[in-house]
């Protein structure tokens, strides 16, 4: 494993819920990653966005991690779950208030 692997898998599993996003969560840098960040705000979820645009190697090696071709990408507990499509699909579906409350994740408003 590359360095830059290893530091993405520590930033990983740093916390329940990461996201590698363009820009921050207070800032977020493309209206993908925004969106992303609006969902889990509007959860309540605590979670770490990691700002792929700090480093070229960052934004390719968080691709070549989980062979997913675009950011942002969500981590819980470690495993990649989707980009911005599939977590905006579940979230209007109800999966995925159901699937962080499964992974032990706490979710404002959640029955």
């Amino acid at each position: 494993m590359s360095g830059m692997n290893e530091y993405i898998d520590s930033e990983v599993k740093s916390q329940d819920v990461v996201v590698f996003m363009k820009g921050t969560p207070g800032f977020p840098q493309c209206g993908f990653s925004g969106q992303v960040v609006q969902i889990l705000d509007y959860l309540g979820v605590d979670y770490k966005g990691v700002n792929v645009l700090t480093s070229n190697e960052l934004r390719q090696g968080i691709k070549d991690y989980s062979n997913w071709p675009t950011i942002p990408q969500l981590y819980v507990k470690g495993e990649f779950v989707g980009g911005c499509d599939i977590i905006r699909e579940m979230f209007q579906a109800g999966e995925l208030q159901s699937f962080l409350q499964e992974k032990g994740v706490s979710v404002k408003g959640a029955a």
